[in-house]
């Protein structure tokens, strides 16, 4: 039997436990009809949300919890088991009968977005997962490379899930958002990131001044502090509307009424934004950067993360544009076919014992 590390369902959610959420959603799904073997879910103590997943036998056991519950309670669990993590992280002593999916290399190629007891650990740990023989897995051809030049591995041996996005439209839009924030169809751009350094919204200042001129607002979900929008000593931008965490029909609202969603990162290991918006029918900007242009093909217009410049320039001609949004919103249409829980799962399902 396949064993499911439920540590994320004590975790907050950004985009690796979103993975992990949707991919043991759509695993359940496989198991009742028979096309997935038979699992169980394993999750520590305080885990909340076991009832969504009924075919899985979910179950609560260990005393402790984080990290200490992974490496030591998790491993007794499971047994004989082989273990499924999909979240970055693994117990040690489960040794190679396990696979794990690492996001991306961010703790090696991005440092400075992650304090250094984080990024030790992280680094410390794959490498003691692959020095057992765990069984490595990831979400793009792109961190699958970044990973192997990392951890000394071939890259071909590495499995790719790919994401899904289709989780949006579970929920109705909740367009009462627009209104408590002063938005209008059409009349703003979307961003959904962090402050995290490698999420790269300080470029952001050269789309809110393409916006302002044209009467539009760029509208921040997920992020807090304003200033990290604007260049250092500029007023607040009038233009600029932060969000705060919004929920996922909040956020179905927002795609869907966006003039387009701006996607400033310079390093993603999938990019799960773009993959939202395009199921919602909202046309992407994206940086031409980590594994967004493996994930968005010729489905995003793009501009440059080196030429900040150019995502001003890249925004202007889609506000200009009428016909050109249309044609990226159908282009991402066509695109994001390919990109649902479902068949990440029985890709997953394709690189574990059966």
């Amino acid at each position: 039997m396949i064993a499911i590390n439920g540590r994320f369902l004590t975790q907050g959610l950004t985009g690796v436990q979103r993975y992990a959420r949707e991919m043991t959603r759509a695993l359940d799904a496989l198991v009742a009809t028979g096309a997935a073997p038979p699992m169980r879910l394993i999750a520590p103590p305080g885990a909340e949300g076991l009832e969504a997943f009924p075919n899985l036998a979910p179950s609560l056991t260990g005393t402790r919890g984080g990290q200490l519950w992974e490496q030591l309670d998790l491993p007794r669990a499971a047994g004989g088991d082989f273990l499924l993590n999909l979240g970055n992280t693994a117990p040690v002593a489960q040794g190679r009968n396990q696979a794990v999916v690492i996001h991306d290399a961010g703790v090696f190629d991005t440092p400075e977005s992650y304090s250094w007891k984080f990024r030790n650990w992280y680094r410390g740990l794959q490498r003691m997962l692959v020095f057992r023989g765990a069984r490595i897995l990831s979400v793009s051809e792109f961190s699958a490379g970044r990973i192997a030049a990392h951890l000394g591995l071939d890259a071909a041996r590495i499995g790719v899930t790919l994401e899904g996005g289709e989780h949006i439209l579970r929920e109705a839009a909740d367009a009462a958002i627009l209104e408590r924030h002063g938005l209008t169809p059409r009349g703003h751009a979307l961003v959904i990131g962090t402050g995290a350094a490698h999420k790269n919204l300080a470029a952001l200042h050269h789309a809110i001044g393409a916006l302002g001129e044209r009467g539009l607002t760029l509208a921040v979900a997920g992020a807090q502090d304003a200033a990290v929008f604007r260049q250092a000593g500029a007023p607040p931008a009038p233009n600029l509307r932060p969000l705060g965490r919004v929920s996922d029909a909040e956020l179905r609202a927002l795609y869907e009424s966006a003039l387009c969603l701006v996607f400033p990162s310079r390093y993603e290991g999938f990019g799960l934004p773009p993959v939202e918006a395009m199921w919602c029918g909202c046309p992407v900007i994206a940086s031409r950067a980590g594994a967004v242009p493996e994930v968005c093909g010729e489905a995003a217009l793009w501009f440059d993360p080196a030429l900040p410049e150019s995502l001003g320039e890249a925004v202007a001609l889609l506000a200009d544009d009428a016909g050109q949004r249309g044609a990226l919103a159908e282009a991402g249409r066509a695109r994001v076919q390919q990109f649902s829980w479902e068949q990440a799962a029985q890709r997953l399902l394709g690189f574990l014992p059966r």
